[in-house]
């Protein structure tokens, strides 16, 4: 009987730890990319005049939201 509690736990403090340790790295990653955002608004600018246009602030404010918002 003494083993079986002991295996229980063993396993709840283990997943205990997985939950914890999830958000705990979620919340660092959100900050992370908050900070260091992937993209910015020259990489935006480099992309689209590669494509051959040559973007308006507007056209590129539009996309720093949309990209905003995908990440949020």
């Amino acid at each position: 009987m003494g083993l079986l509690v002991d295996l229980l736990q063993v396993f709840v403090g283990i997943l205990i730890g997985g939950v914890i340790g999830f958000f705990v790295a979620r919340k660092y990653m959100q900050k992370y990319l908050k900070k260091n955002p992937p993209i910015n608004e020259q990489m935006i600018r480099t992309m689209m005049m590669q494509m051959g246009r040559t973007p308006s602030q507007k056209q590129v404010n539009q996309m720093m939201k949309a990209m905003a918002k995908y990440m949020d």
